[in-house]
Formats: C-alpha cells, sequence, structure tokens
C-alpha cells in the first residue's frame, strides 16, 4: 500500500503573533514571541523561552508542503499544549484562546480542505468552556477540541468535566486528548526533554485509565474520545486494572463495566516510534482505534507515519484502517480517498 491519503489526528499549532492583551494588567504568563534564528521564533512565556519554533507552525504553504512527503491528505490542528491556560485566571484564557482559534480557523481556510482544527476551550472555568465550544463548532465548524491530560492537576474522568463530555456528545465533536504538565518529573533524571519521552505517556495512560474508572464511555456512549502518544501506558496497566477489579470488591462495584471493553471504545494515536508496540496496541484496543498521529512540526515528530504503520505489516486491510479509516470515522467526515500500490 502507497497512497498520499493519510489523515493525521496529532499535529501542531503556534500561531506567527501573539495579540496584545485586553484589560489594565498584563498577566505575568501571557506569551509573546521573539525573533529567534532564521525562521524561528522564541515563544516567551513568564519572561522566559519556553520553546523555539519554526514557521512551520503557522505557514500552511510550507506544511502541505511536508504532508506530501509524509504521505498525507488531511491534518488536523490542535494547539501547541502549553498553550491550553489552564493555570491563566479564566476570562484571560478564554481571550488568548478566542485568538488561537481564530488563527486556526484562518488556517483551515488557506488549506483548501487540507487541514480541519480541534479547537482550545478555558476547561478551569465551564461556563466560558461550553461558551468557547459553541463558538468553535458551531461559528467556525471545528471537527472537535484539544484538550489536555489534565485540568490543574485534575483528571479529565473527574466529575466536573462531565459537562464539558455531555456538550462534546451532544454536539458529535471529536475530542483529542494531549499529555500537558503531566505527574512525576521530580521522579526522573536527566534534561527537560524527559518530558516528551517518558512523563507524557504516563500522564497519558493516568488520563485514560480516569475515563475508563469513571465509566464515561458507559455514560457517554457516543463520545468519540482519542489519546495521543498511543494511550501511553494504558496498554500496560490494562491488566493489572482487570486483575484488580476481580480482587477488590469495591473496585468492582465502581467500575461497572470491564476496563478492556471500555478501552476498546476509544481511539489512540498510532505515534508510538516502534512497530512491535503498535501491533501490541492494535492487538489490545483493536484494529478499528488506532489512528496516525506525528506532533508535527515539532522535532519530536514521525517523518514517515505512513510508512511506520506499513512496517508493522498488519496487511492492506489493516493498513488501510490505521492510516484512514478510523481517522475519518473519529473525525465524523466522509472522505474520498484514492489509494495506489
Amino acid at each position: 500500500m502507497k497512497c498520499g491519503c493519510g489523515v493525521d489526528i496529532h499535529a501542531h499549532v503556534v500561531p506567527e503573533n501573539f495579540p496584545a492583551y485586553l484589560g489594565s494588567s498584563v498577566p505575568k504568563d501571557w506569551p509573546s514571541m521573539a525573533p529567534a534564528h532564521e525562521c524561528h521564533r522564541h515563544v516567551m512565556i513568564s519572561g522566559k523561552v519556553y520553546r523555539t519554533v519554526s514557521d512551520k507552525c503557522w505557514d500552511v504553504s510550507k506544511r502541505i508542503e511536508d504532508m506530501a512527503g509524509m504521505e498525507l491528505s488531511l491534518q488536523a490542528i490542535s494547539p501547541m499544549p502549553e498553550l491550553l491556560s489552564y493555570w491563566m485566571a479564566p476570562n484571560d484564557a478564554a481571550q488568548l484562546l478566542r485568538y488561537i482559534n481564530e488563527q486556526m480557523a484562518e488556517m483551515v481556510a488557506l488549506s483548501g480542505g487540507r487541514l480541519c482544527a480541534f479547537g482550545a476551550l478555558p476547561l478551569q472555568d465551564m461556563d466560558l468552556a461550553l461558551a468557547e465550544l459553541d463558538y468553535v463548532i458551531d461559528k467556525l465548524g471545528f471537527a472537535g477540541v484539544e484538550i489536555g491530560s489534565n485540568i490543574n492537576g485534575k483528571p479529565i474522568g473527574a466529575p466536573e468535566f462531565a459537562p464539558f463530555f455531555e456538550a462534546a456528545q451532544e454536539k458529535g465533536i471529536a475530542v483529542f486528548v494531549h499529555a500537558l504538565k503531566p505527574a512525576g518529573m521530580d521522579r526522573l533524571v536527566g534534561p527537560a526533554q524527559l518530558q516528551q519521552a517518558l512523563a507524557y505517556p504516563t500522564d497519558v495512560g493516568l488520563a485514560a485509565a480516569s475515563c475508563l474508572t469513571s465509566n464515561l464511555i458507559e455514560r457517554f456512549p457516543k463520545l468519540r474520545i482519542a489519546f495521543s502518544h498511543g494511550g501511553g501506558t494504558l496498554a500496560m496497566l490494562l491488566p493489572r486494572l482487570e486483575q484488580a477489579r476481580r480482587v477488590f470488591p469495591a473496585l468492582k462495584e465502581a467500575v461497572t463495566l470491564s476496563p478492556t471493553e471500555q478501552a476498546r471504545k476509544l481511539y489512540y494515536d498510532a505515534l508510538v516510534f516502534d512497530a512491535p508496540t503498535l501491533k501490541h496496541l492494535v492487538s489490545t484496543f483493536g484494529a478499528s482505534q488506532l489512528i496516525i498521529g506525528t506532533d508535527y512540526p515539532f522535532a519530536f515528530h514521525d517523518r514517515t507515519p505512513v510508512a511506520s504503520i506499513l512496517a508493522a505489516e498488519f496487511g492492506d486491510a489493516v493498513n488501510q484502517q490505521l492510516v484512514r479509516e478510523n481517522a475519518q470515522r473519529f473525525l465524523g467526515l466522509n472522505l474520498t480517498m484514492e489509494t495506489t500500490a
């Protein structure tokens, strides 16, 4: 199977510039841009360089040019997770996220159908979050929203986020969960980049587990929710959770449906950088639940996502599911794509 038909649900955006703050006193964590080398810029947060990014974060033509080499026909863009801004005062975050959402809408409009978008919501305030959800879905026409693996330390399966998931199910949108401010950084020894390599998958796994132990999918059975980085550690945690549910009556009473059965109703990106690991995820979650994710355009991204799936040697039927068909279902899109041998 060789095609230019892949669909990527995990790719990020940073706007070329950030807006001036509309208020009397600029919050210290309000982001800004500073010049860097060549076509790069520094994202400044709280007076420090958070990340140096290239113009591929906002330049639609360069992004689409790279998509051709990655064999992608469609890419769902979402904000760099740090921009979700849950730690800001709610009204400040709402102001910033409205700007970022509108910047993504402009990128989608310029893409000629090659991009769709996941909006960002100020989930630290449910009323503001639901209002922005209405805006990005009903006004901007986004395919869904991106949320963090935790909201200021609270797991996404916590009861206070139920109104959001209820609204997401009602609107029939996709929800993409990305790692953010992970737990356990104090247990890692080494450079800061270990956050992406080791702590992100741990936090995503805990986020997904919180959805299982809170019976989220049983409560909202039509919800379409996907987890970044292959669901992180979830696949390794599932057997322990199943055994614990058999051993501990309180857990059996609390988790009303088999965790594995629930997990096979969630979606996961295939960004695991290893064919045997990908095969294990397909065996654990089902071939219908894995989708391309690249983490484009950051340094730690998969530059050959279709080839990464083909390397697992699933066969054409499963390859087509992972490369495009599952993403089509997750995004709620009716895509026509041609595949060539």
